[in-house]
C-alpha cells in the first residue's frame, strides 16, 4: 500500500469527494461549511494537496478515502495523485453556507448568523467566518 502524505489536507478529503459524488464538470466539488463528506478514490492515493487549507481541510482514512470538511467560505483546488505522480483528482472546491434554517442580521457594520432549527440561536462561526464577516463589514 502507497504511504499517504497529506500536503494541505483539504485537497485530499475533496479528491475524495469527488470520487463518491458526481459533480458537474464545470462546477467542481461543493462543500458545505462544517460538515464533513466522506470521498472514495477509484485508486490509491499518495500525495494530497489542497490549494487554500482556510478554507477546506482533509483527513486521509486509508489510502482511497478521504473525508473533506469545509472550514472557511470560498473557492480553492484539490489535487491528489498515485504514487507515480499520475493526477487521480484535479478539481475545483467551493465551500458554501447552509443556508435552509440560518438567518443573517445586519445592524450596521455588524453582522450576526442564528440557526433556526426551530428556535433562533446564535450559530457557532469558525475563526474564517469571524474574518470573513469583520472584511465584509469593513468594506462598507
Amino acid at each position: 500500500m502507497a504511504k499517504l502524505t497529506l500536503h494541505l489536507g483539504l485537497g485530499a478529503l475533496l479528491a475524495m469527494s469527488i470520487g463518491a459524488m458526481p459533480a458537474a464538470a464545470d462546477q467542481g466539488i461543493e462543500v458545505t461549511m462544517n460538515q464533513a463528506k466522506v470521498v472514495k478514490l477509484a485508486r490509491a492515493a499518495d500525495t494530497i494537496i489542497i490549494g487554500n487549507p482556510d478554507i477546506a481541510d482533509a483527513s486521509v482514512q486509508d489510502a482511497s478515502t478521504i473525508v473533506l470538511t469545509g472550514k472557511g467560505f470560498g473557492v480553492t483546488n484539490l489535487v491528489i495523485l498515485d504514487e507515480t505522480g499520475t493526477p487521480i483528482i484535479d478539481e475545483q472546491i467551493t465551500v458554501t453556507r447552509a443556508t435552509a434554517s440560518s438567518v443573517r442580521i445586519y445592524r450596521r457594520a455588524s453582522i450576526q448568523t442564528l440557526s433556526c432549527t426551530p428556535y433562533c440561536e446564535s450559530s457557532y462561526k469558525t475563526d474564517a467566518e469571524r474574518t470573513s464577516e469583520a472584511e465584509m463589514g469593513s468594506s462598507q
